[in-house]
């Protein structure tokens, strides 16, 4: 029998079963806006946010292992922006890029859904289903809002950046410690810290807005990629504060899973991704 040697990429589309039928699924399902298929949003209340993190919790014990593999990479791309940042003198960046590190964190997590999915339907979820979004027909879909995401996270960095030259820029500080001591002590820098935290608010508010349950929606029904917005849209609209409350909890878990060198993120990071899911699940019908 004759054998030919494939190139990688064609190789991995054969492992992961991705065919041509994958792909044009993929291109149907991004447009698809029937509104027949618009979901039934829920109320929710602050005990859903604590049930979800509980059961993301109890998701992250009983899959830890794969859950610290899938992301260990996190922490470590977190500390190569940071040394970046620093050698590049950058470092009224560092605190924004934690921040943009927030905002693509949804698309981050896909892998983690399907974890969260699987383990749901009763079966024992491994790192290779992380993967399983590869075969998915809603791929192209979240593709296309990872790449919103990230374009947003550019965004923020150059506004970040913006702020800063207006205020305690354009030079570099001199130092960390001078750099702190600016920033609490002087009138550019609470205008900076002032400005700042408004515009990092909106754009975690766009974040959160379009991708609260996006995601999730599009991994666990046949929703397109506008239906999938527009009910997440929906969601924080109808569970306002909620919403925020359950943004000001992502934010305050991620800025405590950074500060030792991003290390945490290896436990935060997955146990967000599984809540998030249970959070979907509860939102929505």
């Amino acid at each position: 029998m004759e054998r030919t040697i494939g190139n990688p990429i064609s190789w991995l589309a054969k492992s992961f079963g991705l065919t041509s039928s994958h792909v044009s699924a993929s291109v149907d399902h991004l447009g698809s806006d029937k509104v027949g298929e618009m979901p039934r949003i829920l109320q929710l209340d602050v005990t859903d946010l604590g049930a979800a993190l509980r059961a993301g919790w109890q998701d992250f014990t009983a899959c830890r292992s794969d859950a610290m593999a899938l992301v260990f990479l996190y922490p470590l791309i977190g500390v190569a922006l940071v040394v970046l940042s620093l050698s590049m003198n950058l470092m009224p960046l560092v605190f924004p890029l934690v921040l943009g590190f927030a905002l693509i964190g949804p698309v981050a997590a896909v892998g983690l859904y399907e974890m969260s999915s699987r383990r749901e339907a009763g079966f024992t979820p491994r790192w290779m289903d992380a993967f399983a979004v590869l075969r998915s027909p809603a791929f192209l879909s979240i593709l296309m809002l990872g790449l919103y995401l990230a374009a947003l996270c550019i965004l923020w960095l150059t506004v970040a950046a913006a702020i800063y030259n207006r205020t305690l820029g354009p030079e570099a500080p001199a130092s960390l410690s001078l750099f702190i001591q600016d920033i609490f002590t002087t009138a550019p820098g609470w205008a900076m810290l002032l400005i700042g935290g408004a515009a990092g608010a909106v754009f975690a508010f766009a974040a959160l807005a379009v991708s609260l349950v996006s995601f999730p929606l599009l991994l666990d029904r046949h929703v397109g990629l506008p239906i999938a917005v527009a009910t997440s849209l929906r969601v924080v609209r109808q569970n306002l504060l909620v919403s925020l409350l359950w943004g000001v909890i992502v934010t305050a878990l991620l800025i405590l899973g950074a500060i030792p060198m991003f290390a945490g993120m290896i436990v935060v990071v997955p146990v967000l991704g599984h809540a998030t899911w249970h959070l979907y699940r509860r939102a929505i019908a």
